[in-house]
């Protein structure tokens, strides 16, 4: 079917998925390898569960300095360029003619920043299923008030969703602060926000070591808000962490970390595996004697059109982040 974009459609998605218990995963990309193999776990899954339009959400960030997504999505590095690419490719990839066509798709607009993303904030949002305008930067008083003139601006076509405080990447020299029940109604009251992104402990590109998700606290953030939390950070907890998130009051996650990181090792072994194919025996050999591979690696084959290819990079890549797509859908979704 088309993509879901208006505010009562998608409003419906998600009251179907508090019904069934479901929260609604949203996946970043950042290239089109990621945007199918998103779509191709929703539609294998759909099918092992037996619903065939399964919903998905596809996110993208446009100038977050922790990662502009757009940016990236192209060569150009023109955030123009790329945001309109991805558009595209999602109307592309959801019409009669595509296999991904029954699947309920919806387009996420993540990380919109009020001041680097002024010049988007001026195109037809109506492009998208829903928003999250991050103000979070700022103090709370400030984030409210230009939140809720978004939300006022936007909020009657498009589901609107807001960041509290912010969640910083583990690699900067920022300490996440929690957010506190009294802040988080405090936001709610102010902006009217459809969706809270709430600090509760986690964070954007950690391997999750020393991190864990505060259950109890995003209980209490509920009991004070209703359920409409949204988690950042999601792949700093260890899946197995995640399997109670709807009875906390949290509806719909943020992924894209752990896809990016694990495709990338998987990647990393196997051209290792195969290096004389990829680079000849003859450069192998000469990894070998420089200590860059070690001696076991296999030797014996010449290179081959095979596995020397962007083809062959991106396959690898495509089905691990499918795989990993279809783990969280079913810690999300449940087998029904």
């Amino acid at each position: 079917m088309p993509l879901v974009l208006q505010r009562e459609p998608v409003l419906e998605i998600y009251e179907e998925a508090a019904n069934r218990k479901w929260v609604l995963p949203a996946f970043n990309a950042e290239n089109l390898t990621t945007v199918e193999a998103i779509l191709d776990a929703a539609r294998e899954y759909g099918s092992r569960v037996h619903v065939k339009n399964l919903p998905v959400i596809i996110s993208i960030t446009n100038n977050y300095k922790s990662r502009p997504q757009s940016v990236y999505y192209t060569f150009t590095r023109q955030w123009q360029v790329g945001l309109k690419l991805f558009l595209a490719d999602l109307h592309v990839l959801t019409s009669d003619e595509s296999p991904f066509a029954d699947l309920n798709v919806m387009i996420h607009l993540d990380h919109i920043q009020w001041d680097d993303d002024r010049e988007l904030l001026d195109w037809n949002m109506d492009q998208f299923s829903s928003i999250m305008f991050d103000a979070s930067a700022l103090p709370l008083e400030q984030n409210i008030k230009k939140t809720a003139a978004f939300k006022e601006k936007h909020g009657k076509n498009i589901l609107i969703e807001g960041a509290c405080d912010e969640i910083y990447d583990s690699s900067s020299n920022m300490t996440n602060s929690l957010t506190t029940p009294d802040m988080a109604a405090k936001y709610i009251s102010g902006t009217g926000v459809d969706i809270i992104v709430a600090n509760l402990g986690t964070e954007h590109r950690s391997s999750g070591a020393n991190l864990y998700y505060r259950r109890e606290l995003a209980r209490k953030i509920t009991e004070r808000t209703g359920p409409r939390l949204c988690l950042h950070g999601t792949s700093s907890v260890s899946v197995d962490k995640l399997t109670q998130l709807f009875d906390d009051g949290i509806r719909k996650v943020n992924i894209w970390t752990a896809l990016e990181r694990d495709s990338s090792a998987l990647l990393f072994h196997n051209m290792l595996e195969n290096a004389s194919k990829i680079i000849g025996r003859d450069n192998a050999e000469k990894l070998v004697a420089d200590q860059l591979l070690g001696r076991n690696v296999g030797l014996q084959n010449d290179s081959s059109v095979h596995y020397f290819t962007t083809t062959y990079r991106q396959g690898i890549i495509f089905q691990s982040m499918k795989e990993n797509v279809l783990h969280y859908m079913k810690t999300f979704y449940g087998s029904f």
